[in-house]
């Protein structure tokens, strides 16, 4: 490890979702000579979860180390999604500057505003790279001109407005100062980077200060710490104790591994110094925004304070007549080992168990950040009841119930924006701009309450063909918007068990849109399908049909049935009313009352108006 402080450089690199950001650093890795000639190296190497791969997003951000030129540079990725915006402030904790990478045609998006505003008001001085300027459709220096703007209204300073700028085509491995060029290397950027960003000014002779920023588990050395060593230096067994952000000490203990970041690997390291980015193991309770220190600290880091959550679900034991069949964690014990140790590693998300002990509320940031989590469980073999999203209300100094309100940022094509405004009135959202993006396209924002915007992601991309561009942000608690309609159709309620019978579904298609196919295993209280009306219809989708010997036989055989409404899972939580549920398997979604029995269900009902 390097102990000139000035031969290191920590940045992060800030980027919308698909703007090329992780192909850019496997880039970097590949031309600094991190990755061997001869060494295969799966695309988006920094993308590592699996989740991560298949929507191509960065949930989890993860240092990656790369030797240039004698000095070694910490890249740090963010997660571009506002969903995970709780681990966006500390990862900028730990840098001195900061990359921000964006679309030659698609500009500077509003997920990204919310990393850039934290990274700006935290004094860090950007470096802004256009990327993608291959593209057929690049506007480069409107782009450029859309990021100046965007520093302004985060209210930049001048230092901050007077940005280097590179132009970059990632996928190709060049980057330069000639927007026009089409060839080269990544030198300029690499170059940029240490011109530009500071190396960390730290004090390398006051006793061991360290903050946790990420938190994860190998199950060989249990709990790892990663954060930016503050100040002095970390040895090998050193005796270490953590604080709480009152400076409180929570555990004392031994600094039993110390790892390094080099290429995408951690390696053990003797020692480390004020200004490295390291993982530490060795303790045991210590958790995100605890500061560890020399037992001679009592002071803790500041820390920045965590966004709150603003929507929880219930997360409860499968028991559906068909759990068990699929999955192999089905008990509470073990749902609620795995949602513990997920509330540990991950920041943003609060658990409590209910009175029952059969389920949990778990509290998280949004819709997408508990959809990633309940599809990591799935895969994991984990069977689910899942709730439908309800909205954590707070209330205000005078005692008035106050409700999370959202930024949503929609680009949508002209002909789309009449429908999009109406359908977010209902939601009881406000428009506070509206005006047009270039190319037939409007950008129109509203501050909407949380609550209203359940489940309309989908409805949304169907009201736009599929065009349009919704992204959300948190924005404050507000006065309580009164009372949101919610879905205005029924549902079809399967009455019995057996299995769907194509002669009984030709007849339901009538009375509306089928969810199950012919030959699906069905249970009584299982929802079939959509009713075309407002109320819920119970149905008989087993039966077969009476043979009697008056009718041709091969007339009815040809029954045509169109193919079922199979939702994903972000839909399918979205689509469920208070009195549903989901139920997740590891192959399976079904969509269900929360009662199975008809009777228990009517009883419930009766109990709710009353109330």
């Amino acid at each position: 490890m390097s102990h000139r402080p000035d031969a290191l450089r920590n940045v992060a690199i800030i980027a919308h979702v698909d703007h090329g950001k992780t192909t850019l650093v496997d880039q970097l890795l590949r031309q600094s000579g991190t990755f061997r000639d001869n060494q295969r190296v799966e695309e988006r190497a920094m993308d590592s979860n699996d989740l991560e791969r298949e929507r191509g997003i960065t949930i989890l951000a993860k240092p990656t180390s790369i030797e240039w030129n004698g000095i070694r540079i910490n890249i740090v990725d963010t997660p571009g999604h506002a969903d995970f915006g709780g681990e966006v402030e500390r990862i900028l904790s730990m840098v001195d500057g900061v990359i921000l990478l964006v679309d030659a045609s698609e500009g500077a998006m509003p997920q990204t505003k919310f990393v850039t505003g934290k990274a700006l008001a935290l004094g860090l001085r950007p470096i802004v790279v256009v990327n993608k300027i291959d593209r057929a459709d690049e506007r480069t220096q409107e782009v450029l001109d859309e990021v100046f703007d965007l520093f302004v209204s985060l209210d930049a300073t001048d230092e901050q407005l007077d940005f280097p700028v590179l132009f970059a085509s990632g996928r190709n491995g060049y980057a330069g100062t000639d927007p026009l060029a089409r060839e080269g290397t990544l030198e300029p950027l690499f170059q940029k980077i240490v011109d530009h960003v500071p190396p960390p000014a730290l004090d390398a002779d006051a006793p061991f200060t360290f903050l946790v920023t990420l938190l994860d588990r190998d199950n060989f050395l249990g709990r790892i710490l990663t954060g930016r060593v503050t100040s002095g230096t970390l040895k090998i067994n050193q005796a270490i104790h953590a604080l709480d952000m009152d400076g409180n000490v929570i555990e004392t203990g031994r600094a039993s591994k110390v790892l390094a970041f080099r290429g995408l690997d951690r390696v053990p390291v003797e020692e480390a110094r004020a200004g490295d980015i390291i993982s530490l193991a060795g303790l045991t309770v210590a958790t995100v925004a605890n500061t560890i220190a020399d037992t001679s600290v009592s002071t803790p880091i500041q820390a920045q304070p965590i966004d709150p959550p603003t929507l929880s679900m219930r997360f409860s034991v499968n028991d559906s007549p068909m759990a068990g069949r699929e999955g192999s964690k089905v008990t509470s014990r073990m749902i609620r080992d795995r949602l513990l140790r997920e509330a540990e590693s991950n920041v943003a998300i609060r658990v409590t168990e209910s009175e029952d002990k059969d389920s949990f509320e778990v509290a998280g940031r949004g819709e997408l950040q508990l959809g990633v989590l309940i599809e990591t469980m799935r895969r994991e073999g984990f069977e689910l009841g899942i709730s439908r999203p309800r909205v954590l209300f707070g209330t205000d100094e005078a005692g008035h119930r106050t409700e999370p309100y959202e930024t949503v940022v929609i680009d949508v094509d002209d002909e789309f924006s009449g429908t999009v405004i109406d359908k977010m009135a209902l939601r009881k959202a406000e428009m506070t701009d509206m005006r047009p993006s270039g190319g037939g396209k409007t950008r129109i924002v509203f501050s909407a309450p949380s609550r209203g915007l359940i489940g309309y992601h989908g409805e949304f991309l169907s009201d736009t063909r599929g065009t349009g561009i919704m992204n959300r942000l948190f924005e404050k608690y507000g006065p309580y918007k009164g009372p949101i309609e919610g879905r205005k159709n029924g549902v079809l309620i399967s009455n019995g068990s057996g299995e769907a019978n194509a002669y009984a579904l030709g007849y339901l298609e009538e009375r509306g849109v089928l969810m199950v196919g012919v030959g699906e295993p069905l249970y009584e209280g299982m929802i079939v399908g959509e009713n075309a009306k407002p109320d819920d219809l119970e149905v008989n989708p087993m039966k077969a049909k009476q043979l009697t010997n008056f009718r041709a036989s091969g007339k009815d055989d040809a029954i045509r049935l169109t193919p079922p409404w199979k939702m994903s899972l972000e839909q399918a939580i979205a689509y469920i009313d208070d009195d549903e549920m989901v139920e997740v398997t590891p192959k399976s979604l079904r969509l269900r009352k929360r009662w199975l029995d008809p009777h228990e269900r009517k009883r419930q009902s009766r109990a709710a108006q009353a109330a």
